[in-house]
């Protein structure tokens, strides 16, 4: 190699490291089973966020909307009036979901009101996490809606905007969140009806109490209902229970109650498996989807 060659390459930005995989990415916020639910199974949702007192720019918003979609599957916007919006479920990925949703919100926030943020480049091993940027002292309190006229807000789409949201709400599947519940969902998708929950617990630990229930017989939440498997979604545990269809979101809270205190009792068992649970186990394991 010349040297003219090596001092152009020498000349060359250094790469900056990728962000580095997290499994939780959401772990140390308030409300984690809600933000794992927001960002991988419902369809419809919002939330504000309270951004850190040393995080709030000069003359910008103190708070954030957090959306799953977003118009024309926008990473963030930043509406007229200034109003912020990050969408949970725009499709950029790194390691860490956190970093991915505090590329966005720093990206809307620099921006000029009235503009939308299509896409974010991917975070990097510098880029702040939600962590950093959010007052975690604030609650996290997520409203599921029945579809997506909260893009609208005070200002009216038209031309692709006002379609994309047509189209969204036309395909957007019926969810209801559960009463007295955490993180528990109906949720209507074609001719079946299921619910599904999102465990705080560590995926393992998390399985080995659903596998214990299996084996007992005691896995489901009423008449007419099974366990059908369930989704690792950041870090966590989704169990997805089949009911009857039609049914109605109500009916479910007391069933669902008492799985959950015998999930509780098996939570806490320190025994091992016995062979029936270890067999329930690779069931649960042979049926369960990987969110990421």
């Amino acid at each position: 190699m010349g040297k003219a060659s090596r001092r152009k390459k020498d000349a060359r930005a250094p790469k900056v490291a990728p962000a580095p995989y997290v499994a939780r990415p959401f772990e140390g916020l308030p409300s984690e089973t809600d933000w794992v639910a927001a960002h991988e199974i419902l369809p419809a949702a919002t939330a504000e966020l309270t951004l850190a007192a040393d995080r709030v720019p000069e003359g910008g918003p103190a708070t954030v909307t957090l959306a799953t979609v977003l118009p024309m599957a926008w990473a963030a916007l930043r509406r007229d009036t200034g109003e912020v919006l990050i969408a949970c479920q725009s499709g950029t990925t790194s390691g860490d979901a956190s970093r991915d949703l505090a590329q966005a919100m720093l990206a809307a926030l620099d921006a000029e009101p009235g503009h939308p943020i299509p896409t974010v480049p991917p975070a990097t091993r510098d880029t702040p996490r939600l962590q950093d940027l959010l007052d975690t002292d604030a609650p996290f309190e997520l409203t599921v809606h029945e579809g997506f006229d909260f893009w609208v807000g005070e200002q009216d789409l038209d031309g692709e905007a006002r379609e994309s949201l047509e189209r969204a709400n036309e395909s957007t599947i019926p969810t209801v969140r559960l009463d007295g519940l955490t993180s528990a969902f109906w949720a209507q998708i074609g001719e079946r009806t299921y619910i599904r929950t999102v465990l705080a617990e560590d995926e393992d630990d998390a399985t080995n109490a659903l596998a214990r229930l299996l084996a007992a017989g005691e896995s489901t939440i009423g008449d007419d209902t099974r366990l059908l498997g369930a989704f690792r979604a950041g870090g966590l545990l989704v169990p997805v229970w089949e009911v009857p269809a039609g049914s109605e979101p109500e009916s479910h809270v007391a069933p669902l109650t008492e799985l959950l205190a015998r999930y509780e009792t098996a939570l806490a068992a320190t025994e091992p498996l016995s062979a029936d649970e270890r067999r329930a186990r690779s069931g649960l394991l042979s049926r369960q989807v990987t969110l990421r």
